[in-house]
C-alpha cells in the first residue's frame, strides 16, 4: 500500500514538473522566437523623475511576463538615452519627442550633426508638462522675472535642458539672460529649498515626486509658459501642446497654462523585426502592469494613444502589430 501511494505521489510530482516546464518554455517561446536569447536594456532616466518606474514597468513585463532578459537602467533621460540607442547601449529608450526631432532631423540641439535617422518608435507614452518651478519667497511671477535670476535648467544636454533653450528663445530671451545651473531636477530642487536658486525647470509627468516634496516645506509657485511666448514656441515648434496643470496638482492658487511635449519609446531600426513585433505585442498584451506604475501612466499609456505625438517612423515590427489591431 505504501509502495503504491508513493508512485501515485511520484507521477503527480512529475506531471507537475513536466507542466511547469511546458508553461516556462511557452513564455520564453513565441512563434519559433526563443526570448531567453535577448536582453532587453531598458534606458529611463533618473531615479527622481516617471521614467525610471514606468521604464522599469516595461522591462518587469518582459522579463517576468514574456521570458526576456531584462533590466532597467537609471540614466540622464532623453539626450543620453538617443545616444544609447544610436550606439547599441540599450535595446529600448524613454525619450521626448522633442529631442527624437532634433536628433532625427539634425536641428536645433542637434544643429551640424548626423541625423539620426536609425531612430525608430515603438509606442507613444505619455505627455511631459514644461513645469517652471520657484516658491512664494522669490517673487517671480512670470517668465521674464528670470532675468537675473539663478536658474536650475537641467543636466548638460538633458531633454529637460533642451527644453529650457526653447523656452528661452520662445521669450526673446537666452541663458545670458539669467545664472544658469546645469542641474538635474532632483538636484535643483534640493538647491531651491537652500535658496540657492530662484527658478528650477522640471518637464516631467504630473505629479512630479520630487516638486510635490518641496510643497513640504514651501508654497510651490508654477511660473506659466502663455502668451506670445507660448504662441512663438508652438509656431516654430509643433510638437508642443498646449495644457493646463490644475491647481490641485501642487496645491497651487490657480490653474497654469503650460505647455507639454509627448515622450515616446524608441528603439534603433536593427531591433530585429520579430523581437520588435514580439515586444510591442508583449506591452498591450500586460498593459495594466505597465498601467499600475504610476498614475501617469495609468491614465495616458495606451494603445488608443500609441501614436500621439510620434514624430518618426515606426519599428516595421511594431506597425505589424498595429496593424493587425486596427491602430494606423
Amino acid at each position: 500500500m505504501l509502495k503504491k501511494t508513493f508512485l501515485l505521489a511520484l507521477i503527480i510530482l512529475i506531471a507537475l514538473t513536466s507542466l511547469a516546464a511546458k508553461g516556462e518554455t511557452e513564455t520564453t517561446q513565441s512563434g519559433g522566437l526563443d526570448r531567453s536569447n535577448y536582453f532587453i536594456t531598458v534606458a529611463t532616466g533618473p531615479t527622481s523623475g516617471l521614467y525610471y518606474p514606468i521604464g522599469g514597468a516595461f522591462s518587469s513585463v518582459f522579463q517576468n511576463k514574456l521570458g526576456y532578459k531584462s533590466s532597467a537602467q537609471a540614466t540622464g533621460a532623453s539626450a543620453e538615452n538617443i545616444t544609447l540607442i544610436r550606439e547599441g547601449g540599450a535595446e529600448m529608450a524613454i525619450a521626448m519627442s522633442d529631442a527624437v526631432a532634433q536628433a532625427y532631423n539634425a536641428f536645433g540641439a542637434y544643429e551640424g550633426k548626423k541625423p539620426a535617422t536609425e531612430l525608430r518608435c515603438l509606442t507613444g507614452l505619455y505627455p511631459n508638462y514644461v513645469q517652471l518651478v520657484t516658491t512664494n519667497k522669490t517673487g517671480i511671477t512670470k517668465f521674464t522675472d528670470l532675468k537675473g535670476k539663478r536658474v536650475g535648467v537641467g543636466a548638460p544636454n538633458s531633454g529637460v535642458e533642451l527644453n529650457a533653450r526653447m523656452m528661452y528663445e520662445a521669450h526673446n530671451m537666452s541663458y545670458e539672460d539669467s545664472r544658469v545651473d546645469y542641474l538635474n531636477y532632483g538636484e535643483a530642487i534640493g538647491q531651491l529649498k537652500n535658496n540657492l536658486v530662484d527658478a528650477v525647470f522640471v518637464t516631467s509627468g504630473i505629479p512630479n515626486a520630487t516638486i510635490m516634496e518641496l510643497g513640504t516645506t514651501a508654497q510651490i509657485v508654477i511660473i506659466p509658459i502663455e502668451g506670445e511666448g507660448l504662441a512663438n514656441l508652438v509656431k516654430k515648434y509643433p510638437f508642443f501642446v498646449q495644457a493646463t496643470i490644475p491647481a490641485d496638482v501642487y496645491n497651487t492658487k490657480t490653474d497654469v497654462t503650460t505647455a507639454t511635449v509627448r515622450n515616446i519609446m524608441i528603439v534603433n531600426e536593427n531591433l530585429p523585426f520579430d523581437v520588435a513585433y514580439d515586444l510591442t505585442k508583449g506591452i498591450f498584451e500586460n498593459i495594466a502592469d505597465i498601467q499600475a506604475s504610476h498614475a501617469t501612466a495609468k491614465k495616458h499609456i495606451t494603445l488608443e494613444n500609441s501614436h500621439l505625438g510620434v514624430d518618426i517612423p515606426m519599428h516595421e515590427g511594431a506597425a505589424k502589430y498595429y496593424k493587425e489591431v486596427g491602430i494606423l
